[in-house]
């Protein structure tokens, strides 16, 4: 409601503001004719008189005009904050496949240009667009009435010209503008690629590399850019000789008229101040109509990602899952990437309450996919998955996650301290709980070892801590969400053997009384699971706990040999 009125005022400042706009040039022709034949008490009196309505008049359609920007300003601005914000929450509704094959940096120009579209247009349309045509409607009914029907015409042929020019050059020269958009947005992604690989970049030596390949992206923008700063040259030349003509024509008329004495001097004023005051709006036409149809198609690619379906989503009133023992079962699985490639085949397993599973398998086996599927980043192809008899399609994405605790292999952290990326396990969890969890992960150590203790930044993704210091401020941080279901994905895979060594004590502790799944392929970190799954080609192929799999001496036992030899 508030905004309602807010707009309702702002309009009406507007028309004020236009109101008062189109009374200074006949308060200037007043002061100009109060000079001719009047007697000296006039020209004392009057000419001051509407010389300080004149100055009255200016400020009075400047101040109007910033009130209506200040108090619309909240319009533009809480439209811009809601359109972003649900761009932004969709985005994170998106499956993971979306954001593995998107670039984050065109994503984030496509949401900033949106925002600054949807604000380009409100403001545009409403504050340049709308009174330029009140205004002009309103001069050409001046003219009509206070001399004759040719300086309304030439008036109206002239404004007509400009606009079908400027529309059509405009729309001429958008090519360029869309180029130099595509070719930033493509420099700008592959710098922020190259920024967030700064360390694969270090280790390939390829500083030359990049920065070439950065200057080529930034040489054809350069073009683009060139290109489009010669033709807006000559779409400003060829309004500005319109405007020309048809100034010259006007004042020609006025001119005349003053001549044949049917005319004032301050007619002929009068008449110079509306056309100027007319065309300043108006010689940034192409300007608007150009950044219009940019931000039009920066709405619609804005949109576009609100269009976009999330592929996993909630059934309606689906209700949040229960979770009284954590038992986990995958029955007759099968799921593929793409169509031609099978990852996982007719694949059932049953993790009981409190068991510790562990994964294990060649790479490509699809073990880290099984992981995947039991968060519900993706959905089966078919067959089901349960935890607790709930199929996982059937309860609310939310509350599943809620009751799985995950340590990835690759830990990502937040550039920001380390008692914030330890409370992103629980935002709202006291100061005392968060110290608890820091504790449990033997992580007190190391923090109360640095100058800044908790509160070192821990910079982009966690590269000013170590592996095992990423890892160690992930398991807090799982801790403090305290989950039902752990599941350990490749965590101490980019582990030296002293930082491993801790981390599974620390693993080890966690996951007491807790249904766990280990997936991995260091066999010698799980041989004290419950039970081991092999897993091949996408299908199980053996189960057991480590004794029981060395002696069937298959799958299991090959790769142990294998990691025994080269670990030898």
């Amino acid at each position: 409601m508030i905004h309602k009125i807010r707009v309702i005022v702002a309009m009406a400042l507007l028309v004020g503001a236009k109101g008062v706009a189109i009374i200074i040039p006949w308060t200037f022709k007043q002061v100009v004719d109060a000079f001719e034949g009047g007697s000296p008490e006039q020209l004392l009196v009057i000419p001051v008189g509407f010389v300080l309505l004149y100055g009255g008049l200016r400020f009075g359609s400047v101040f109007l005009g910033e009130l209506r920007d200040a108090v619309f300003s909240r319009v533009t601005e809480s439209a811009m904050r809601k359109v972003g914000l649900e761009v932004f929450a969709h985005l994170h509704q998106l499956e993971l496949d979306f954001h593995l094959s998107r670039q984050t940096g065109g994503i984030s120009r496509d949401i900033d240009r949106g925002t600054n579209g949807i604000n380009f247009m409100m403001r545009f349309m409403v504050f340049n667009i709308l009174p330029t045509i009140l205004e002009l409607i309103l001069v050409m009914l001046i003219l009509l009435f206070a001399f004759n029907v040719w300086f309304s015409a030439v008036t109206l042929v002239c404004v007509v010209a400009y606009v079908i020019f400027s529309i059509k050059t405009t729309e001429w020269r958008t090519r360029f503008v869309k180029e130099a958009n595509r070719l930033d947005s493509k420099s700008s992604t592959r710098a922020v690629d190259s920024l967030l690989n700064y360390e694969t970049v270090k280790y390939f030596n390829n500083e030359a590399f990049e920065a070439e390949h950065y200057n080529d992206n930034l040489k054809a923008w350069e073009q683009a850019r060139v290109d489009n700063r010669l033709s807006l040259a000559l779409l400003n030349s060829g309004q500005a000789l319109i405007i020309g003509l048809g100034v010259t024509a006007l004042m020609y008329l006025a001119a005349k008229g003053v001549a044949e004495e049917t005319m004032t001097i301050g007619d002929l004023v009068m008449v110079n101040m509306y056309l100027l005051q007319l065309f300043i709006p108006l010689n940034a036409l192409g300007f608007i109509y150009r950044e219009i149809r940019r931000a039009l198609s920066d709405v619609e690619n804005m949109f576009g990602l609100l269009k976009r379906k999330p592929t996993v989503q909630d059934l309606d009133n689906a209700p949040n899952i229960q979770v009284p023992n954590a038992e986990i079962e995958f029955t007759e699985v099968n799921f593929s990437y793409q169509d031609k490639r099978q990852i996982l085949n007719q694949l059932s397993f049953k993790v009981a309450a409190g068991e510790k599973v562990a994964i294990v398998g060649p790479s490509g086996s699809g073990k880290s996919t099984i992981g995947r599927l039991l968060f519900r980043f993706y959905d089966v192809d078919s067959g089901s998955i349960t935890i607790d008899g709930q199929d996982l399609r059937n309860v609310q994405q939310l509350s599943l996650r809620q009751a799985i605790g995950v340590v990835p292999q690759d830990t990502v952290l937040f550039n920001d301290t380390i008692w914030n990326n330890v409370a992103y396990g629980c935002p709202e969890a006291s100061d005392e709980i968060i110290w608890q969890a820091i504790d449990r992960a033997s992580l007190r150590n190391f923090v109360e070892s640095i100058p800044d203790g908790v509160e070192t930044i821990v910079g982009e993704r966690g590269l000013k801590v170590s592996g095992g210091e990423k890892q160690r401020i992930a398991i807090a941080r799982v801790l403090l969400k305290n989950p039902e279901i752990l599941l350990f994905d490749e965590a101490t895979s980019a582990l030296d053997s002293e930082s491993e060594r801790s981390i599974l004590k620390a693993l080890a502790k966690i996951s007491t009384n807790k249904t766990t799944l280990v997936i991995t392929h260091r066999l010698s970190t799980i041989v004290d699971a419950d039970r081991i799954l092999v897993i091949d080609n996408g299908a199980l192929v053996e189960q057991g706990n480590h004794q029981e799999l060395l002696a069937q001496n298959g799958h299991y036992a090959r790769l142990w040999q294998m990691q025994q030899t080269s670990s030898g």
